[in-house]
C-alpha cells in the first residue's frame, strides 16, 4: 500500500510539473531530501527516480524556461571546478570501486547545485524552493519529534521511518539540518507569500521549530546540542533585548534538564572529556591520520580513502572493583574509520586543492549574504523580505558548517541546495538592480490626443 501511495504521489507531482515546469525542480528536491525510494518496499527501488527527475528538471528548463540574462556566477564556476576535480580524484582513487559508488550520487548533487541558481529568477521561485526544503525535511523531523516526545528516543534507537542509517536519516545529520532550518522556518512564518502568514502558519512554524529542537534529544547527537548553542548565540546577537533573553534562555535550558532522558544527559556529559569517550577519541585519531596522509598525498586519495587508515590511541576509562573506583589507560588499535568531519573528509579525499575550493565556496557565500543583508536592511515595501531572508540563510549556513565539524557531510545535497538558494538570491537581486538602473531618470511625457507630435 505504501508503494502504491508513493508511486501515485510522484506520478501526480511529475504531471503537475509538465504544466508548471519549475515543479520538476521541486520533485528533484523532494527525492533528494526525503529519498522515497528508501521508504518503498520494491516498486521505487527498481526505478532510477532521482536520475529521471534530474533529466526532467534540466530538460524542461532548456525547452520552455526563460533564459534571458542567464549567466554563471563566480561561485557556480568554483562548484564546476570542484566537480571536475572530484571527477579526477575518482579516476585516480585509492579505492576505485568505493569511489565510483560515492561519485554516483555526488556528481548529481553538485551539478544540480550549479544548475539550480539559473532557474531562480523570481521571488516566488526562491521562496518556493526554500519552502520545499523545509517541508521535505519536516517529513523526517516531525516523525522524529513525535517519537521523541512519546518515547524519549535514544542513541541509535530512534527510527526515522527507515532502518538505513544514511543521508538525512542519520541522527547527527538530521539534528544538524533540523537546527539549521529554524531561521528559515521563522522567516517563512513572517514573510512567506505561498502560505500567507496567519495564526495557523505561525502555529505550525513554532511547532515545527519545537520538533527541530527535539531532534538532538531523540537522536542523542552531541552535534545537535552544539548547533543549538550556536543558534542561540546567533539569535541573541541580532536581538535588541539580548541581556533579557539570554538569562531567560539559560534558565529555560536548566529547567528542561530534569525532563530530559537520563541517557541523553549522560551522553552529553562526554563532551567535557573526549579522552573518556571512544567515539571522540577515534575521531581525533582519524583527523591526525588525515593530516599525515595529505602531507604525503597532497592531491587527496579520492572518495572513501579513509578505508586504509589504521591507528593506535590511548583512552581513559573508569574501572570499579573491590579496591574502589579508578581511572585506567588502555591502548586501542582501530582501522577503516570514517572521517566524522566534513572538513577532514574534503581534505583527505580531495587534497589541498579541493579543500581550498570548497572552503572558498562557503566563504564567498557567507560574505555575499552578509553584503545583501546590509544592503537591504533599511528597505521596506516589496524589498522588506530580502534582508531577513539573507540573514536566515546565513544563520542556517553557519549552523550547518559548525555541525559539519563533527559530521562527514561535505557533499550532502541539502547544503548544496542551501548554497544554491544564496547564489540564486544574489543573482536575482543583481538582475533587479541592473533593470532599475536602465530606467530613464526622466521618462518621456506621453503625447496628448489631438496634439501635434
Amino acid at each position: 500500500m505504501r508503494d502504491l501511495f508513493f508511486v501515485a504521489f510522484l506520478g501526480a507531482f511529475f504531471l503537475a510539473g509538465f504544466k508548471r515546469p519549475f515543479l520538476l525542480i521541486a520533485v528533484y528536491a523532494y527525492i533528494d531530501i526525503v529519498s522515497p525510494q528508501r521508504l518503498s518496499y520494491f516498486l521505487l527501488n527498481s526505478i532510477p527516480i532521482s536520475f529521471i527527475a534530474f533529466v526532467a528538471a534540466v530538460g524542461s528548463w532548456m525547452l520552455v524556461d526563460d533564459k534571458k540574462d542567464c549567466r554563471l556566477s563566480a561561485r557556480q564556476a568554483i562548484l564546476l571546478l570542484l566537480l571536475a576535480w572530484c571527477a579526477y580524484t575518482t579516476m585516480t582513487a585509492d579505492f576505485p570501486i568505493n569511489a565510483a559508488t560515492k561519485w554516483g550520487w555526488v556528481w548529481k548533487a553538485m551539478l544540480f547545485a550549479i544548475f539550480l541558481p539559473v532557474t531562480l529568477r523570481t521571488r516566488l521561485r526562491i521562496e518556493a524552493l526554500a519552502l520545499f526544503m523545509v517541508l521535505c525535511a519536516s517529513t523526517i523531523i516531525i516523525n522524529g519529534g513525535m517519537k521523541t516526545a512519546l518515547s524519549g528516543g535514544g542513541y541509535g534507537v530512534l527510527n526515522l521511518m527507515v532502518d538505513n542509517n544514511s543521508g538525512l536519516y542519520e541522527g547527527s545529520i538530521i539534528s544538524t539540518v533540523a537546527i539549521s532550518l529554524i531561521p528559515l522556518i521563522l522567516w517563512l512564518s513572517r514573510h512567506g507569500t505561498v502560505f500567507p502568514p496567519d495564526w495557523r502558519v505561525r502555529l505550525f512554524a513554532y511547532a515545527l521549530c519545537f520538533a527541530c529542537l527535539l531532534m538532538p534529544i531523540g537522536t542523542e547527537a552531541r552535534t545537535g546540542l552544539v548547533c543549538i548553542a550556536v543558534l542561540a548565540g546567533l539569535m541573541l546577537m541580532r536581538s535588541k533585548r539580548r541581556f533579557l533573553y539570554g538569562p531567560l534562555m539559560a534558565l529555560a535550558a536548566l529547567a528542561a534538564i530534569p525532563f530530559l532522558p537520563a541517557s541523553f544527559t549522560q551522553r552529553m556529559s562526554t563532551i567535557e572529556n573526549h579522552s573518556q569517550d571512544e567515539s571522540a577519541s577515534t575521531r581525533l585519531a582519524v583527523w591526525k591520520w588525515t593530516l599525515d596522509y595529505v602531507k604525503d598525498h597532497p592531491g587527496g586519495g579520492g572518495f572513501d580513502n579513509y578505508l586504509q587508515n589504521k591507528f593506535t590511541y590511548v583512552m581513559q576509562e573508569r574501572v570499579i572493583d573491590a579496591a574502589g573506583s579508578r581511572m585506567e589507560k588502555r591502548m586501542i588499535t582501530d582501522h577503516g574509520r570514517a572521517y566524522h568531519s566534513a572538513y577532514f573528509e574534503m581534505l583527505g579525499e580531495q587534497g589541498y586543492f579541493g579543500f581550498v575550493l570548497w572552503g572558498l565556496l562557503h566563504l564567498i557565500c557567507f560574505i555575499r549574504t552578509e553584503a545583501i543583508r546590509r544592503m537591504y536592511r533599511a528597505r521596506d515595501g516589496d524589498e522588506a523580505w530580502v534582508s531577513p531572508f539573507a540573514l536566515a540563510l546565513q544563520q542556517g549556513h553557519v549552523i550547518y558548517m559548525v555541525g559539519s565539524l563533527f559530521v562527514g557531510i561535505a557533499y550532502q545535497p541539502f547544503i548544496f541546495m542551501m548554497l544554491s538558494l544564496q547564489i540564486g538570491l544574489d543573482t536575482y537581486l543583481t538582475r533587479k538592480r541592473k533593470l532599475a538602473a536602465r530606467r530613464p531618470l526622466f521618462p518621456a511625457t506621453p503625447v496628448a490626443q489631438g496634439s501635434v507630435a
